[in-house]
């Protein structure tokens, strides 16, 4: 078994980004090991799979100490995911190998990506939206919000990004956070991505079985990877709980897109146009946005919770903060107006 340094270093990079920013590592992973390494796609996809299987576990179980999963949510998801997930590592042997079947695969990558892309836009304009600030994808404070499940759609759900992820080793997160944000949009953001860290561990160890049986899997390569991807993401999820990861989502929107449109075979000249219009209209769909948030009520208080207090006039003091409640109270009557009426 040979370790690769500059394998290490791009696991390192993909790692410190995922940590960052949430995102499946398999958009990143994937096209990293084909555009850079030269690694042949079934083999990236394979060993990008079981990469993925020792990276997800610590974020899972961060989020399960701090209940912010919603474990019904967990049950249906891999209900779907889990059989799917190894049902497309073993489609992968039954199809046609050679230049042929390269050829494909890069094909269902490229398509992948443009949906990873598309599913971060969609993130980042429904948090804005969800919590009113300009970035919207700051830290979220634990909360565990009860929702009504929603078994058929949910168990669809998990079947589809399993076997995306099967057949290419990207979709768990891209995919299932977007669907779960429009299934249950009064699900918590920390709720939200706790439940999808969960339930993609017995997803990828699926899809890992599944690849380690019937793929590509190069024991060396992933080694090197995990190195190099575990400290990263560690790293990663340091620095994001002191800095909004949503300018380095946009940003991974626009790469995931031009890596897309190169594994479908677009030149050179039109990844570069697609690209740069992405960044205009990007910016357009993010100034338009942040004006609507300008003009939305704020939003209302949670019980218990401390309001700023009310600027005073010049040489009076200020009130004091003002903490809301459950119960309301009843100013003492003035005596200048009679008894109380019942």
């Amino acid at each position: 078994m040979d370790i690769d340094l500059p394998l290490i270093l791009g696991g390192l990079i993909v790692g410190f980004i995922v940590g960052l920013t949430g995102m499946g590592g398999g958009a990143l992973m994937t096209p990293m090991l084909i555009f850079v390494f030269k690694v042949d796609p079934l083999t990236a996809v394979s060993s990008d799979v079981v990469a993925s299987l020792f990276m997800k576990p610590a974020g899972a179980v961060v989020h399960l100490r701090r209940k912010t999963v919603n474990l019904q949510l967990v049950l249906w998801l891999c209900i779907g995911s889990v059989p799917a997930a190894f049902s497309g590592a073993l489609l992968i042997q039954w199809l046609p190998l050679g230049d042929g079947f390269d050829e494909a695969l890069k094909k269902v990558l490229g398509v992948a990506l443009l949906i990873a892309s598309a599913g971060l836009v969609v993130r980042a304009v429904l948090g804005m939206l969800q919590r009113r600030t300009a970035l919207g994808e700051g830290p979220a404070a634990p909360s565990n919000a009860d929702v009504v499940v929603r078994k058929v759609p949910t168990l669809i759900l998990g079947a589809v990004a399993g076997l995306m992820v099967g057949l290419t080793s990207v979709g768990a997160g891209s995919i299932i956070i977007v669907v779960l944000l429009m299934l249950y949009p009064a699900l918590k953001a920390s709720n939200l991505v706790g439940t999808d860290l969960v339930q993609a561990v017995p997803l990828v160890a699926a899809a890992s079985l599944g690849h380690i049986l019937y793929g590509d899997f190069e024991l060396g390569l992933t080694t090197s990877l995990l190195i190099g991807a575990i400290p990263g993401a560690w790293f990663g999820a340091q620095v994001s709980s002191r800095a909004p990861g949503g300018i380095i989502r946009r940003a991974l929107a626009i790469l995931l897109l031009a890596s897309g449109l190169k594994l479908l075979g677009a030149s050179l000249g039109i990844v570069i146009g697609a690209a740069a219009g992405a960044l205009v209209i990007g910016n357009v769909l993010w100034i338009v946005v942040r004006e609507r948030i300008k003009t939305l009520p704020p939003k209302p208080l949670r019980l218990g919770t401390v309001s700023a207090p009310a600027p005073a006039p010049p040489g009076l003091p200020a009130d004091p903060p003002t903490t809301t409640s459950a119960a309301t109270t009843t100013p003492p009557a003035d005596p200048k107006d009679g008894p109380a009426r019942p």
